[in-house]
């Protein structure tokens, strides 16, 4: 059995949006450039259709890992979850013990996931530590730049 991918409502509109764009836009429009492109005679040197033929292999690969990511999607709604502890969905307010700036994410499926925009990866090396733990939890993580120190100063599921 293929396993599911956890992910939010909002994450797997957005795959499903890509899906459809690249299917109803994209798509036709490569096929169209290939058309035009053998048109032109001699494909052996032909660049334009070379470079349409290689858009088009990369948009079928993408159209078929979306497709199989949205079959196998479990669409986990946060509003519908509740506890004390740190899980898919939770958004987490933390307080960085060595800056004493507080920071909040939501814990998402890794196709959704933007840290600029509050979105931390289930998959991230911060996620996996928060997981499983509870306000006034002190947590550690290895990052690029050194190790970091987070306190759990709140857990909620909107």
């Amino acid at each position: 059995m293929e396993k599911k991918i956890p992910m939010t409502q909002q994450g797997y509109n957005k795959l499903e949006e890509e899906l459809r764009h690249l299917k109803n836009v994209e798509r036709p429009t490569v096929i169209k450039a290939i058309a035009d492109a053998r048109e032109h005679g001699d494909l052996s040197e032909n660049a334009e259709y070379h470079a349409a033929r290689e858009r088009q292999g990369f948009i079928e690969g993408r159209i078929s890992e979306l497709e199989d990511k949205t079959s196998r999607a479990d669409i986990i709604d946060p509003s519908k979850i509740s506890g004390d502890q740190v899980k898919f969905g939770a958004t987490v307010t933390l307080l960085d013990e060595d800056t004493g700036e507080t920071v909040t994410y939501q814990v998402v499926g890794s196709d959704e996931s933007d840290i600029k925009q509050g979105f931390l990866s289930i998959t991230s090396p911060l996620a996996r530590a928060l997981i499983g733990k509870s306000v006034d939890n002190s947590i550690e993580v290895i990052t690029p730049s050194g190790s970091k120190a987070y306190s759990i100063k709140k857990i909620e599921f909107i």
